[in-house]
């Protein structure tokens, strides 16, 4: 395509930015002006992607560091589905209408063409309706799109097959849409009113998907559920990972990791802050197994004192690791289900021990249980026998090997920056979107 102007746009979260790096680099190197609006610590990172750092002026910059700050009574919300209503008011709506504000103060002093943004700012699908501009939204999270085959997103519950099935998703749907996350839509509209624009009838996640050009949907259709359709506008582009610099270069303890007969990699990722959901019951469940060498990545949450409590000499904890440095020398993932790391691990064949249920990680941890990559605990505080079991079973089911193994040949036919990077020329180019073909996991369920 020609040469365009290209405004990225995501909110500062680890898991909202990053997926979108190697895509914003890859548009730069085709001679796109690229730049990026983000608040918080990511102006830093864009500026050394090399790329113009737009901040946050009338948005809130509220992140993981800072959450618990602004809204301190989240901490003490146990059931999942107030915790998520929360976080889509509070988080990802009210900031809406301070992201359109910035927006249109940057396009008044340069006009862009595309604005490309992640599924959790809300304002660039307003921005669309708003300014003559097409509008591009990443999806860092599973497919969230209603379907008759797919139960509401944020239960973290798995399709059901069969009449009776359809009508437990249809029921699903109904208590979902119109009474746990109805103030949500509400919300929503008030917001759209606001903005002179008419309210929308459909859920608030189909708006997110609906409402922009194209949907760029990171992951294939494998680690998908069953859909009965998709959007026209929706593109599976394969998995969206981090930019990278240059080669992770080697493990440094790759010697040691040899002489183990399994090495369990842990991360509870950047968000989560409490080591004893999972960090520690893993380091626990093995720490007197002379078979098992534990790697324990800790975000910079509590790493000393980790370090203090397991001593033992098959234990590494650290506040960083690069994972395409130490994912080749492991033989499973342990994870909260944060996306981006699901995705490397499967990329790597890692079977998966998923423990995650808050900020729409039940959606992840269902998905790996379902498509057979790994067993979701259904728990963000596993036991430690409860993590050490299933780490044995998913290592000891050829099942899981084989599934991997067929999930990573998907993910090898697709390559991110220029399949979404060829998307978003036809769309700049006025080209007739029709229907992405795609390979779907839907023929394994009988409807």
């Amino acid at each position: 395509m020609s040469k365009r102007r290209i405004l990225f746009a995501t909110v500062p979260f680890d898991g909202h930015f990053s997926p979108l790096t190697s895509l914003a680099v890859h548009l730069k190197e085709q001679g796109h002006d690229v730049r990026w609006l983000v608040g918080g610590k990511y102006g830093r990172k864009v500026t050394e992607l090399g790329l113009y750092h737009y901040p946050f002026v009338k948005t809130q910059a509220i992140n993981q560091e800072n959450i618990d700050t602004f809204f301190p009574e989240r901490s003490q919300i146990k059931n999942p589905i107030a915790k998520l209503r929360l976080d889509i008011n509070q988080v990802f709506l009210l900031r809406a209408p301070e992201q359109v504000a910035d927006i249109k103060a940057i396009y008044s002093e340069w006009p862009f063409d595309l604005l490309v943004h992640d599924i959790g700012f809300i304002g660039g699908g307003l921005i669309r309706e708003l300014l003559p501009v097409k509008t591009a939204c990443v999806g860092v999270l599973p497919l969230p799109e209603t379907d008759p085959y797919v139960p509401p997103t944020g239960m973290g519950v798995k399709p059901q097959s069969g009449f009776l099935g359809r009508q437990l998703i249809r029921m699903l749907q109904f208590v979902v849409n119109n009474v746990l996350l109805k103030p949500c839509n509400e919300l929503y509209n008030t917001i759209r009113r606001e903005h002179g624009l008419q309210p929308i009838t459909s859920f608030i996640f189909d708006a997110a998907v609906k409402q922009c050009d194209i949907y760029l949907q990171s992951g294939v259709p494998g680690f998908e559920f069953p859909r009965k359709k998709i959007s026209p506008n929706v593109r599976y582009v394969g998995p969206m990972l981090p930019y990278k610099t240059q080669q992770s270069g080697n493990f440094a303890y790759a010697d040691k990791a040899k002489r183990y007969k399994r090495v369990v990699l842990t991360t509870q990722g950047t968000f989560e802050r409490d080591v004893e959901k999972i960090l520690a019951p893993t380091l626990e469940a093995f720490r007197d197994d002379p078979d098992t060498l534990v790697i324990a990545t800790t975000g910079g949450s509590g790493t000393d004192l980790l370090r203090k409590r397991y001593p033992q000499t098959n234990m590494i904890i650290e506040d960083f690791i690069p994972f395409e440095s130490v994912m080749p020398h492991a033989s499973v993932y342990v994870t909260n289900s944060g996306y981006g790391g699901v995705m490397l691990a499967l990329q790597h064949e890692l079977p998966v021990v998923a423990a995650g249920i808050h900020e729409g990680k039940a959606e992840i941890a269902s998905r790996i249980d379902y498509c057979r990559l790994g067993i979701n605990l259904n728990t963000e505080t596993p036991a430690p026998a409860q993590i050490r079991q299933a780490v044995l079973k998913v290592l000891n089911n050829k099942t899981y090997a084989q599934r991997l193994a067929k999930i990573r040949a998907e993910f090898s036919r697709y390559n991110a920056d220029e399949l979404a990077s060829g998307y978003l020329s036809d769309l700049l180019n006025d080209s007739v979107l029709t229907p992405q073909k795609t390979t779907s996991p839907a023929t394994t369920l009988t409807y």
